[in-house]
């Protein structure tokens, strides 16, 4: 074989690669790091904002051939932490969250507003509205062109009451004071937080509320879910402040016929360690397998719980994991991909072509940018930057 035709054989090789990697999709960064904010999306377009990122709003097209994020018109209400929100018939309705009403306030409360934003015309309006319960942390899924479920939520007076408490209290000038009021709220069983077990339900027509039955376990916060049809899929969360729970429950919503179904729970670690379960992990769908990514908890806090100590995250270290499960054939498994660093409380969205992990915050507690795509790939998960 002659120098140049081997010379002609390597550039046509590099070639091919790349073509190949220019035709991998590649996936934008978000315009400005959000955590704790709200999700939502419509056929192909999905919708991130509120949160860190304060009143910014962005869409993009994941069906695209070169996807980018666009600002949409600004939020019009007081900032809103941990909402949750749905998209149903060409508006997305943000329910509850907490925040400050005015800058001034003292402590944040949890909000029971309901706000919309209209996707035809760009902007946003204030429902005539309150939500019945509070619904922090919960989450929210359309069941049909007029009614949304939501699943979860904090207790309201009682946070509320708890939030004052600790932001009155000189921290520096009474310590103990502030340790015993911290203290008291977190040593107590999770059915004393009464946080909502009822299936709320919004009904976008008639802007009513009604419910569909109570859930038969315990009522978490920062469960992810994921929804398919009648179909809907709750993994893991928090059944009180800093303590999880592995359990993943399903729960069939056929008009007032509520299916409730236990999975087998996520699994121990490799090496053994006993699985906590996680708050605001990233889970969706691709190839009909669920996909189950990072979240946060504290390593130890089940077993304490397990020993009666209600107080299971005291003195331990918030864990973010780096984790990436898979749910297919009935069966867990724990892919030997781990994500590039450990990320919670963002969001994620099931796409043809992978599930899509947006934002979230990083160990250090820092809001992100970062956009990733997790696929299933010959019985593991290929992540994509």
């Amino acid at each position: 074989m002659n120098k140049s035709f081997t010379q002609f054989a390597i550039m046509c090789s590099l070639l091919s690669l790349s073509t190949s990697a220019m035709a991998e999709q590649l996936w934008p960064d978000l315009p400005q790091p959000i955590k704790n904010g709200i999700s939502a999306q419509a056929d192909n377009i999905v919708y991130v904002g509120l949160g860190a990122a304060g009143k910014s709003f962005y869409a993009m097209d994941t069906a695209s051939s070169k996807p980018q994020w666009q600002k949409l018109a600004d939020f019009t209400g007081p900032v809103p932490d941990q909402a949750t929100a749905a998209a149903v018939d060409g508006k997305i309705y943000i329910f509850s969250g907490s925040g400050k009403l005015k800058a001034t306030d003292k402590s944040p409360i949890i909000f029971d507003s309901v706000y919309v934003y209209d996707i035809k015309n760009n902007n946003w309006y204030k429902q005539n509205t309150h939500t019945p319960v509070g619904l922090l942390g919960a989450a929210a899924y359309p069941l049909n062109q007029t009614e949304i479920a939501i699943f979860g939520g904090y207790n309201k007076p009682q946070f509320d009451q708890y939030l004052r408490a600790v932001s009155t209290i000189d921290k520096h000038a009474e310590p103990h004071k502030w340790q015993q009021t911290v203290t008291d709220f977190m040593a107590r069983a999770p059915e004393s937080y009464q946080w909502n077990q009822d299936i709320q339900v919004y009904h976008t027509d008639t802007n009513s509320w009604s419910t569909k039955g109570k859930s038969p376990y315990l009522a978490n916060c920062g469960a992810a879910l994921v929804g398919e049809g009648d179909n809907i899929t709750l993994i893991s969360g928090e059944i009180k402040p800093g303590l999880r729970t592995p359990i993943v429950k399903t729960v069939t919503i056929k008009g007032s016929q509520v299916d409730w179904q236990q999975l087998a729970s996520l699994p121990d670690a490799a090496n053994g360690q006993l699985q906590e379960g996680v708050a605001g992990a990233y889970a969706g769908k691709n190839q009909g397998v669920l996909i189950v990514a990072g979240g946060a908890n504290f390593l130890g806090a089940r077993a304490k719980a397990e020993q009666g100590d209600w107080f299971a995250h005291d003195g331990l270290s918030k864990h973010w994991s780096q984790d990436i499960y898979t749910y297919h054939n009935e069966k867990w498994a724990l892919a030997t991909t781990k994500l590039p660093q450990g990320l919670a409380y963002g969001t994620a969205f099931s796409t043809p072509t992978g599930v899509l992990m947006v934002g979230g915050e990083n160990a250090t507690g820092k809001p992100q940018t970062k956009v990733y795509m997790l696929r299933y790939q010959q019985s593991d998960i290929r992540v994509i930057d």
